[in-house]
């Protein structure tokens, strides 16, 4: 039973994420079960099943809020969904001594990713508008899905910050459409894992949990995606997924250090981690500034023309 709720809670808080910043749940989860000792492939299978009912939800929400560009779900929805079958199953012919560290290296470059991209860029507001075209959109969404199959999460890191980085769309309407589009990521991908493996290692309690988790944070993060700064958010996901996954790594066959190296590379990843998050904030807090700032000029420069 505690292991159930840890697993409701992991859920609810790794769609809250998702939901409000596009990425995070698959990536999250999947770290969180490997740490658990689940095998790599029923790892993602589980996560998939779950994301299922939570990325309907999440989508439903996002439409609800007007934060969902149809053109672009399936423009990107699609080719993520042939991605990300034929990664679940490359994963399951995986051996399950291989597919953990390999799982725990793609999960680890994604953390990096997310971290840098939203620590020290934040979000690019510029070319606002410009339309997105399908010769970005598919080889993006087949990159994306593959990813996201194989490494148990990544169609978020890779599709959202991709989007952001285009700078055509508000951030609000990249995150509502990349999550509505995960649905069509996450059906393919348990299809996938289903073909390849049946039911082998997989809990239906477990995903059950997940499902319920991320299906109550659903709505809340539509919402909160207006509200919530993503740059922050950013930050503190990807310093979770890194440090997640390099602990995999540090008790895997392909390093196997000692308890003393261990205990300082922990040491330096939260101090990184701790830097990373203040700079995030502090960068956050001089944006606003900036902008509450660049609004008292202009409401100054329209009371003297109105004088």
């Amino acid at each position: 039973m505690h292991t159930l709720t840890l697993l409701a809670l992991a859920g609810l808080g790794a769609q809250l994420v998702d939901g409000s910043l596009g990425m995070a749940y698959g990536v999250t989860s999947t770290s969180l079960l490997l740490a658990m000792g689940t095998n790599p492939a029923a790892a993602s299978a589980t996560v998939h099943l779950a994301e299922i009912g939570t990325t309907l939800m999440s989508g439903a929400g996002h439409w609800r809020f007007g934060n969902v560009d149809w053109r672009v779900v399936a423009k990107i929805g699609v080719p993520g969904a042939v991605g990300s079958f034929l990664g679940a199953t490359v994963l399951s012919a995986l051996s399950t001594k291989a597919a953990e560290p390999t799982m725990s290296l793609i999960l680890l470059g994604l953390g990096l990713y997310v971290m840098s991209r939203f620590t020290f860029r934040g979000l690019p507001k510029d070319r606002l508008g410009q339309p997105l075209r399908k010769r970005f959109l598919t080889p993006l969404g087949l990159v994306a899905g593959f990813l996201d199959a194989t490494g148990g999460g990544g169609w978020g890191p890779v599709g959202t910050p991709a989007l952001l980085a285009s700078g055509r769309m508000e951030p609000r309407k990249v995150i509502g459409s990349i999550d509505t589009a995960e649905f069509l990521v996450a059906l393919a991908a348990s299809l996938g894992f289903l073909f390849s493996l049946g039911s082998q290692g997989l809990d239906g309690t477990w995903v059950l949990a997940f499902l319920l988790g991320g299906v109550v944070a659903a709505p809340v993060a539509a919402w909160l995606v207006r509200l919530l700064p993503p740059r922050v958010l950013g930050s503190a996901v990807g310093g979770v997924i890194i440090v997640t996954n390099v602990r995999t790594l540090l008790k895997s066959d392909w390093i196997a250090v000692s308890g003393s190296v261990s205990t300082m590379v922990y040491v330096v990843l939260y101090a990184v981690w701790a830097a990373a998050l203040t700079y995030a904030i502090r960068a956050h807090r001089q944006e606003r500034a900036a902008e509450e700032g660049a609004g008292v000029a202009v409401r100054a420069a329209d009371t003297v023309k109105m004088l």
